[in-house]
């Protein structure tokens, strides 16, 4: 998840601001008055207590929907200038094949392409190709700008719930010579602001983990898609559940919960459970596959690159709300080495016309 992958930075950060004693000599050598000094050395100390708070707040607090929205727009406005400062456009992980690549940037990148050739079958689509795009949970626009370059003579629309990322992302259009191409709007994924059968590609990356009503959010990809275009969704899940497996087991939803708390998740459902929705909506040609072990290379890249004092700063600016998802990072990182955290890629098409036969 985009949030995912910014906590993690910020995780990294937390640690080297909360325990390395160096960070404040650094600091109050830098040329500035001594009242500013102080000011900076007794903020990096400060951290510390705010993020042993950040810490106990992890409990599982019911959040009403609205509170989610709220939180994810609020986080993100405050968060995504850090991502852009230290890693670019995209908000994503990368695809790591093979897994000892060290050209990170070049390998979210490929995450784009790589899904899109899992998708579709073939990197040469030609007539095939999409002619507009709607990128769901855009974040700053990377993928959306990209797949417009991709696929001359295409359009994308991308939704975000923050303004910050949305106005963000069209001024990168604007930088790149794509405004007339890709636009960015403030609206909700449960009720998007466009007409039925708008698109020829519905994209989702990494976003669908925060929709809190999972049958209406793909609906809402199913309508939105024209007849004949393809869903491309991919996005955290939990594992699927094994015959008879009636849930998780408690440990793994105490993990889930506490994620939840600081990310502005809601409840958790399987590949499997999205399957079962897109079916239900009519969806044919349904594919599904388990990149777990593709993108998890990127992780230890993320923290490698936080290890710096302009992470640590970014860290101290971006409130508390992301400190304490920072903490939340090593649950994240339990999660996934436990297997119980998927990254799931599912694709699919609308029928032609109406819903497939039952």
């Amino acid at each position: 998840m985009k949030l995912c992958l910014l906590l993690l930075l910020l995780q990294a950060a937390a640690i080297v601001s909360a325990l390395s004693p160096s960070q404040p000599t650094s600091l109050s050598n830098r040329p500035t008055t001594s009242k500013h000094s102080r000011r900076s050395t007794s903020s990096l100390f400060g951290i510390r207590s705010t993020l042993a708070r950040a810490r106990d707040s992890l409990v599982n607090k019911e959040r009403s929907d609205a509170d989610l929205k709220d939180g994810i727009a609020f986080f993100y406005d405050r968060s995504s200038k850090l991502w852009e400062d230290v890693w670019g456009e995209h908000m994503h992980h990368g695809y790591y094949v093979p897994e000892d690549r060290t050209d990170h940037v070049q390998a979210q990148i490929d995450l784009i392409d790589e899904v899109l050739k899992w998708s579709y079958g073939s990197d040469n689509l030609g007539s095939r190709s999409p002619k507009t795009v709607v990128d769901v949970g855009c974040g700053i626009g990377g993928s959306s700008r990209h797949i417009v370059k991709k696929y001359p003579g295409s359009t994308a629309q991308g939704i975000t719930l923050s303004p910050y990322q949305a106005n963000r992302g069209n001024e990168l259009a604007k930088e790149q010579g794509l405004s007339d191409r890709a636009s960015f709007q403030v609206a909700d994924a449960l009720n998007m602001p466009f007409a039925d059968s708008s698109f020829d590609l519905v994209w989702s990356l990494e976003s669908g983990e925060h929709m809190p009503d999972k049958p209406k959010f793909i609906n809402e990809l199913m309508r939105v898609a024209a007849p004949g275009g393809r869903i491309i969704l991919v996005t955290w899940c939990h594992r699927d559940l094994e015959k008879g497996e009636p849930s998780l087991s408690k440990k793994e939803e105490r993990i889930l919960a506490k994620i939840n708390r600081a990310y502005y998740l809601p409840k958790w459902c399987s590949v499997a459970d999205y399957v079962e929705l897109l079916k239900k909506e009519g969806a044919v040609d349904i594919r599904r596959e388990d990149w777990s072990y593709i993108i998890a290379p990127f992780w230890k890249a993320v923290i490698k690159s936080s290890l710096n004092l302009k992470s640590v700063i970014g860290l101290m600016k971006s409130g508390f709300s992301t400190i304490r998802g920072a903490y939340a990072m090593l649950l994240m990182l339990r999660g996934f080495n436990a297997g119980v955290i998927k990254f799931g890629l599912i694709t699919c098409t609308k029928p032609e016309t109406g819903k497939a036969d039952p």
